[in-house]
């Protein structure tokens, strides 16, 4: 993969993918929180059991989501961060390479 070409194609495709999941895992937080809040809204006021255990199977479901998102986000950051540093040393892109500095700006966004 010594190609400059074919080294560029796949940051751009590496670091699409670091970008999407990360704005996935940013959803299934905020979608977490807003049903947390209105299962406790539910509980408050003493809504029926049935819509209490199914907000609850919500939570838990989105729960899940976040681990599962967050998990393929960490393994993408880490091919992209992988791919990143194989650019610099073998391929001899450029620090100021287009594609390496928005696989740079999409891993820095991911870990923060």
């Amino acid at each position: 993969m010594t190609d400059i070409a074919a080294v560029r194609r796949q940051l751009k495709i590496k670091t699409g993918a670091v970008q999407r999941l990360t704005k996935e895992t940013k959803v299934y937080r905020e979608e977490t929180a807003d049903l947390e809040t209105k299962l406790n809204k539910l509980k408050n006021d003493k809504a029926e059991e049935w819509d209490i255990k199914n907000a609850t199977k919500m939570v838990e479901e989105s729960k899940k989501m976040i681990t599962d998102a967050t998990t393929r986000l960490e393994k993408a950051v880490e091919d992209l961060q992988t791919l990143i540093t194989s650019a610099k040393q073998e391929s001899g892109l450029g620090a100021d390479d287009e594609e390496l500095v928005n696989a740079e700006k999409a891993v820095e966004q991911a870990t923060a």
